[in-house]
């Protein structure tokens, strides 16, 4: 990997927990983003949209989806899904891997393990 790793996400979930142990094991060196505390770039957020689709970003299983109100969920297009990403960026699927060259949502070994090994 030529560019920096970065790992955004939140810092107290489960799958974030998950991926930065197994990088931490592996000796990959990267920087963590936590959007909750540090923040959202639209431009950043714009650039996660053209390589993964804005309705792959969205978690809809979440309980930020759920508080949603319905009106906002039913009418979700892009420019909505923006606007409520950066008002609420826990509602973006986590972890989500930038290499610099490549995005990757959520976190299993074996995809990892396939990026790196």
């Amino acid at each position: 990997m030529s560019q920096p790793i970065s790992l955004y996400g939140i810092r107290n979930c489960d799958r974030m927990k998950k991926a930065r142990a197994w990088l931490d094991a592996q000796g990959i060196a990267y920087q963590f983003h936590d959007y909750k505390t540090q923040g959202l770039d639209e431009a950043l957020l714009r650039t996660w949209i053209s390589a993964l689709g804005w309705e792959t970003l969205i978690n809809r299983r979440g309980q930020t989806w759920r508080k949603l109100d319905p009106t906002v969920r039913d009418g979700m297009d892009e420019a909505q899904a923006i606007r409520v990403m950066l008002d609420n960026p826990s509602i973006i699927r986590r972890p989500l891997l930038d290499t610099g060259e490549q995005r990757h949502l959520g976190f299993s070994e074996a995809e990892y393990a396939a990026i790196f090994c």
